[in-house]
């Protein structure tokens, strides 16, 4: 029952946020007001309830880690988005057709932390955290990965290959970061980061989404596997690419740290061995 009540409890800060940032209008500084409240309610939220489920301090969301936590995933982020978009770029399928706007990157901060901390208070903070306790780490990413991107496949341009590519580029290397860390700030600055450079900066669609334009008119063309379509960049192989790699090295300073959580079943087979 705590995978359930902790779910529905930031689902929920998420869904009346994204009703509230719908009911305003939708302009740019509601956007960054409601997107920035809608986050922070959710991270008080996400305490609260695991406080009342789990009788415990989140030592995931431990706030002497939030600012250096969320700083560094944040510019990996960017960087990460920076490096496939200039690789899209050099290849030809991405041009800048003129200057956004200021404000509307400023409306993308705001859609961006509310999109990145929801979404990974949900699948890292509550389903990948919880599914690891019996499936380990490695069961636990494999499912988290591939419910992320069959959510994504309910956006406005969705397609069955962008959702696969979210779920092993970002479903993955989200939860990798978490396992490396076992705190939720990192996978939380990467996954503002990456969004926000995909509308706010470069001008792309992030997700399928209909993102508005953020600081330039981004245009992406040429085979989806290069530019990724209507999904935007995220589909594109080279997202993949980087995501996997990011992936590796998350995965690789986890297990260096002694975190990967076997899974129960192996683990007490390993136990009674040990015991024999």
């Amino acid at each position: 029952m705590r995978l359930l009540k902790q779910l529905v409890t930031v689902a929920a800060v998420a869904f009346v946020g994204n009703l509230a940032v719908g009911a305003a209008g939708g302009g740019w500084l509601v956007s960054l007001v409601l997107g920035v409240a809608t986050g922070g309610l959710a991270l008080l939220a996400y305490r609260w309830v695991v406080r009342r489920t789990e009788h415990r301090e989140p030592v995931e969301l431990a706030w002497r880690d939030a600012v250096a936590g969320t700083r560094t995933g944040v510019l990996v982020g960017v960087a990460m988005f920076g490096a496939v978009i200039a690789g899209i770029a050099l290849l030809g399928g991405y041009h800048v057709d003129g200057w956004g706007s200021v404000t509307g990157a400023a409306g993308l901060v705001g859609l961006s932390v509310a999109a990145g901390v929801t979404e990974e208070l949900l699948f890292r903070g509550v389903l990948f955290r919880i599914v690891e306790e019996r499936a380990g780490t490695w069961g636990a990413l494999a499912l988290t990965a591939a419910v992320f991107g069959a959510m994504h496949l309910a956006n406005s341009d969705a397609t069955l290959w962008g959702g696969i590519a979210i779920a092993v580029e970002a479903g993955t290397m989200l939860a990798a970061a978490y396992a490396a860390t076992r705190r939720l700030w990192l996978p939380i600055g990467l996954h503002v980061g990456w969004n926000f450079a995909q509308g706010g900066i470069f001008g792309t669609e992030v997700s399928g989404n209909d993102t508005a334009t953020g600081l330039l008119h981004g245009v992406t063309s040429g085979p989806v596997a290069l530019s990724g379509g209507t999904f935007g960049p995220e589909a594109s192989i080279l997202a993949v690419l980087a995501g996997l790699t990011m992936t590796a090295v998350f995965l690789s300073v986890a297990h260096r740290r002694g975190r990967i959580v076997p899974a129960r079943r192996r683990a007490a087979r390993t136990r009674s061995t040990a015991t024999v």
